[in-house]
C-alpha cells in the first residue's frame, strides 16, 4: 500500500504565522506538524510516500525530510497548483499510486490512542486483500464543520455529507481515508462541489453505495486533533506536551518507529541522534540505540 499527505492549502486562518511557511511546517510543541501524520503512515506500515503541498512551500519539506530514508521509507513530492479539494490529491498522485492500494492523511491532523496501529493495519489489510476503503469517524460538538456520516439502528453507516446544515449524527468524519487500488479512477469522476472543489466526501460517497466503505469509529482513548486554526493549533501543543510528560517520552518519533519496525539498523539510529546534537529529541533517540526501551509498544 502507498500512501499520501496532503500539505498544501495557503493556511490563511493562521495568519500571519503562515506568511512564510507553510502551516504544516509550524511546531506541534517539539516537532513540525507534519512528523505527525507521516508517523501515522509509518504505524500503519506504508513505506511509499508522496507528500503534495504548494510550489513555494514543496521545497522546504524536501529540505526537511529529503528521501526519507533516516525514516527507513521512501519520500516523493508533488505540486498541488492549487487547492482545489481532498479528493484532488488522487488526481495529482495517479501515477505514484500506480494502481495500487492508497491511504491518504491530512497534514494537519493529529491522532492518538492505544491501539491505534491495530486499526490502520486492518484498515491497510481491508484495502488489499478486501478492495474495501475505511474511514474513521470521531464524535465532535461541531459536526456541521465536517463531513457527516448517519448511522443506521445497527450502527452501519447509510450515508455520508459534507457540511450538512442539520447534521444526523455527531460523528465527523477525520481527515484519515484508506482506498483499494481503483481510488484514482473514482477520483477522476468527483465532479466539483458548488464551491468548485473535488470533495473528498463524494469519493467515500461512491464507495459507500457499493457497500464497499468500512466506517471505523474512534472512541473513549483516542484523540483526533485538526490543527487548522489558532486555538486548535495551540491545544494540540499542549496535549501532546501533557503526553509526553505524563509518560516521559516524546510521540511520533519517526526514526524510532522505522527502527522499531526494522526499517533502519542501529547504525542508521544514530547517525540520526546525532544530527539532531543537544536537542531532547536527539536525546531520546540515543536512548533507545542503547536499548533502554525494550519491546516498547508503539501502537500509539
Amino acid at each position: 500500500m502507498k500512501g499520501i499527505i496532503l500539505a498544501g492549502g495557503s493556511g490563511t486562518r493562521l495568519y500571519p504565522l503562515t506568511t512564510v511557511t507553510s502551516k504544516q511546517l509550524l511546531p506541534v510543541y517539539d516537532k513540525p506538524m507534519i512528523y505527525y501524520p507521516l508517523s501515522v503512515l509509518m504505524m500503519a506500515g506504508i513505506r511509499d510516500i508522496l507528500i503534495i503541498s504548494t510550489p513555494s512551500d514543496l521545497p522546504n519539506f524536501e529540505r526537511l525530510l529529503r528521501d526519507g530514508s533516516d525514516y527507513g521509507v521512501n519520500l516523493s513530492y508533488a505540486v498541488q497548483p492549487s487547492p482545489d479539494g481532498l479528493a484532488q490529491a488522487f488526481v495529482i498522485g495517479e501515477e505514484f499510486a500506480g494502481g495500487e492500494p492508497c491511504a491518504l492523511v491530512l497534514g494537519d491532523n493529529i491522532f492518538y490512542g492505544n491501539g491505534l496501529g491495530r486499526h490502520l493495519r486492518r484498515a491497510v489489510e481491508n484495502a488489499e486483500t478486501k478492495g474495501l476503503a475505511t474511514v474513521f469517524g470521531y464524535h465532535v460538538d461541531d459536526p456541521e464543520r465536517f463531513g457527516v456520516v448517519e448511522f443506521d439502528s445497527d450502527f452501519n453507516a447509510v450515508s455520508i455529507e459534507e457540511k450538512p446544515e442539520s447534521p444526523k449524527s455527531s460523528y465527523a468524519v477525520t481527515g484519515l481515508y484508506f482506498y483499494p487500488g481503483d481510488v484514482c479512477g473514482r477520483a477522476k469522476r468527483v465532479v466539483p462541489s458548488a464551491r468548485g472543489e473535488l470533495e473528498i466526501t463524494d469519493l467515500n460517497r461512491m464507495y459507500l453505495e457499493d457497500g464497499l466503505l468500512s466506517v471505523v469509529t474512534l472512541g473513549r482513548g483516542y484523540a483526533w486533533l485538526d490543527t487548522g486554526t489558532m486555538e486548535s493549533l495551540h491545544e494540540a501543543g499542549e496535549f501532546v506536551r501533557a503526553v509526553e510528560r505524563s509518560q516521559d517520552m516524546p510521540v511520533s518519533v519517526l526514526e524510532e518507529i522505522a527502527y522499531e519496525n526494522g526499517w533502519i539498523d542501529r547504525e542508521t539510529l544514530s547517525a540520526c541522534a546525532e544530527r539532531y546534537g543537544k536537542s531532547e529529541y536527539g536525546k531520546h533517540l540515543k536512548r533507545v540505540a542503547a536499548g533502554e526501551f525494550v519491546n516498547r509498544n508503539l501502537d500509539y
